[in-house]
This record gives C-alpha cells, structure tokens and sequence, in this order.
C-alpha cells in the first residue's frame, strides 16, 4: 500500500507542483542574496521597479506567461532565467522522485537527502552562472547537512567521506596556490569539500570527472562560436553542480563499471 502511495500519478504531480514552487522561491532567495534584502523581507517584488507582486504574478512559469513576460507596472522585461529555474527545479525534483521509486526503492531519508542536495545545487548552479560566485554559505550549510545525514542516517563509511572532502578540496586549492587564483576560485576549493563530504570516495571522482568532461566540451563550443575567447573566466560552479548531480544516482553505477573495465 505504501509503495502505491509512492508511485501513483498524485505523488508525482505533487512533487511536480512542490518543485515548481521551490524553483519561484529560490528565484527569489538568489535575486534577494545579491541584492542583499532578506528573505523574509515582504512579498515577492518586481527586480526593476521593486513593486510587491499580486499572487496572481506570482505563479510559477504561468504568470510570465499571462504577463508576457513584462512587469505589469514597469514594463521592464522579466528576467527570462525565473521561468527556466522554476520549471527546472520541477523536473529535476520529478526526475528524482521517479529514480528513487524505480532504481534506488524509496527510502525516505535517502530521498529527502537528495531532494536537500537537489536544492543546494540549483542555487550553486544559477548563482555561479548569473554572478560568477559560489556562495560559501551555501557551501557550508551543504556540508554539514550532508555529512551529518550521509553518517548518521545512511550509514555512509566515514573514511570514504573525509578522504573524498579532502582529496578533491585539496586538489582545488593545489590548482589554487599555483595559479594564484587565476585557474580557480575560493569558492570552487570549498565546493569540492562539499562535493566529497556528500558522495564520498571514490564516487566523488565521477562528478569531478563530469565537471571538467561537460566544461571542456561547453567551452569548446563557445570558442567556436565566437561568443568566448581561450582566457575567459567561467562559472565553473555550475559544472561542478551538474557534475555531481550525476554522480549522486550514477557515481556507484560508473564507478564499478570502471572497475570491471579495468579488471577485464
């Protein structure tokens, strides 16, 4: 019965409805964070004009929609990342669900866990790619939310996860000190402590090894294209988000695939 209530059409529709509205408030958390006014600080408002929204402009993707994609006061356009973060963040809460249902067996902790990490990392992601900032807060909540649940509640080996907080965070601050911080930044360094302390050794590798694969073939085409030169800066933040997205339902499937790879 249970596992019916888990698999139903309600529940995803659900977790669906619930992403869409994580996506409208984290839109909001980001814009809030830059701009240095707290969250808790009145109703939804307009970036421009700062006008308080009805909440009838306030529901996820539609209301951009109905709006045409302006500020009914203002006219100015509304930022064309709200609509894409809010649907996003509803698919990617969707996906989750369904691969936890169909490949992990549903297991509460565990996928409250990922649905935490999920909302982590679309912070991470947007914020780097708008500002070219990770956000050490973030960063750190993220670590010791997910060393505490990975020890306590999954039973993750504590040595696997202070030897994967430790090797990739180190190997950022290597390229770190040699550069001067030209190669990499500050936040990235915290970043792979984060990414170590959540999927442990050696499952960490998978998502660095997706960061730096999804990185080089983006910034390739940007080259190309003309829209990048050899030395620009990116948000390499948003790499190593999307990285470790895939290392947390496919790191131990890669990980021992390489290994059999490797044996054979």
């Amino acid at each position: 019965m249970l596992y019916l209530v888990y698999t139903g059409w309600v529940f995803y529709l659900f977790i669906f409805l619930l992403g869409l509205a994580m996506g409208s408030f984290l839109n909001s958390w980001v814009w809030r964070a830059r701009e240095n006014i707290r969250i808790v600080r009145g109703r939804s408002m307009c970036p421009h004009c700062r006008r308080q929204l009805k909440w009838w402009e306030n529901i996820p993707v539609l209301s951009c929609i109905f709006l045409r994609g302006k500020c009914r006061t203002c006219k100015n356009t509304i930022p064309k990342h709200f609509s894409f973060v809010e649907l996003g963040t509803a698919l990617v809460f969707l996906f989750t669900a369904w691969f936890h249902v169909n490949s992990f067996g549903f297991t509460p902790a565990h996928f409250v866990r990922d649905i935490i990490f999920v909302i982590l990392l679309v912070i991470i992601f947007v914020f780097d790619m708008l500002y070219q900032v990770v956000l050490s807060d973030i960063v750190w909540f993220g670590s010791i939310a997910g060393f505490f649940i990975n020890l306590f509640f999954l039973n993750y080996d504590l040595q696997d996860l202070l030897v994967g907080a430790v090797a990739v965070s180190g190997f950022f601050l290597l390229q770190y000190a040699i550069s001067k911080g030209k190669w990499i930044g500050g936040g990235d360094v915290r970043l792979g402590f984060m990414m170590g302390v959540w999927l442990g050794w050696p499952t960490v590798l998978v998502a660095l090894g997706a960061a730096y694969l999804l990185g080089a073939i983006y910034g390739i085409i940007l080259v190309l294209t003309g829209r990048k030169k050899l030395s620009s800066a990116v948000p390499f933040g948003t790499y190593l988000s999307v990285g470790t997205f895939i290392a947390m339902f496919w790191g131990d499937k890669i990980v021992n695939w390489y290994l059999k790879f490797l044996i054979w």
